[in-house]
């Protein structure tokens, strides 16, 4: 008898891990397909967008460059001066002025925000081709984001970092995430998506992060497979 239960329970165990993995699947089936489709967004190579960030009263326009996967450039004027954030493969570095703490020249980028900029390089985020990208996905449940349904999924990278994604049950495109932002708890919130050739960004970005405070990016551009020179990211000697 023992031995019958046994087996019962290791079957409905597997059962059950069978389940999660496919509702886990079907729902970021339908978030790729919401976004664009599996084609349309593996087609793209180069992302150009222009933004406009809100914090403390100031207005901050920023454009960024993004080879998929590999690099990443952006450009920030803050009260006339250049900041300047750059991946480059497995490295970074930025120029900040010295309002900001910098010296004006380049320097190494921290190793934790060159992990968080890393994650830049992939522009429609972790679960996209998660298997291929070696992530592990769970569905924690479902929950309330704004008074909205939303499936709540927690990522977890091939790189170990964890990022908690909340997708609306109507649309299944991303209404929030939280994660690590420069070693402290932060979370982004995404509305006002708007469609660029078949693909869908949110236009509109929250982000709220103890250390940074309360950061609006309005989205003005995005360009879809432009030309970029390799030569934006390499470090300047001075």
């Amino acid at each position: 008898m023992k031995t019958t239960t046994f087996l019962a329970a290791t079957m409905l165990a597997f059962v059950s891990l069978g389940v999660n993995a496919q509702t886990v699947d079907e729902i970021i089936d339908k978030h790729v397909a919401a976004l664009g489709g599996m084609d349309k967004l593996n087609a793209v190579k180069t992302l150009y967008t222009e933004r406009s960030m809100s914090v403390q009263g100031m207005e901050i326009p920023s454009k960024s460059t993004v080879v998929v996967g590999k690099a990443m450039r952006t450009e920030s004027t803050v009260m006339g001066n250049a900041m300047v954030q750059v991946v480059d493969g497995s490295a970074g570095w930025m120029i900040r002025p010295a309002m900001m703490g910098g010296t004006g020249d380049p320097e190494d980028l921290p190793a934790e925000q060159l992990k968080q900029q890393m994650g830049q390089l992939d522009p429609f985020g972790p679960l996209f081709n998660y298997k291929d990208k070696g992530n592990k996905v769970e569905l924690v449940g479902k929950e309330k984001v704004d008074g909205k349904d939303t499936y709540h999924l927690k990522v977890t990278t091939k790189a170990g970092q964890t990022v908690e994604e909340f997708l609306d049950a109507t649309t299944y495109l991303a209404s929030k995430i939280k994660m690590s932002m420069n070693g402290q708890d932060g979370e982004i919130a995404f509305s006002n998506y708007k469609d660029v050739e078949g693909i869908k960004f949110a236009n509109t970005m929250e982000m709220a992060n103890p250390q940074a405070g309360n950061i609006t990016f309005t989205t003005e551009k995005v360009t879809i497979n432009g030309k970029v020179d390799d030569a934006i990211f390499k470090k300047p000697t001075k």
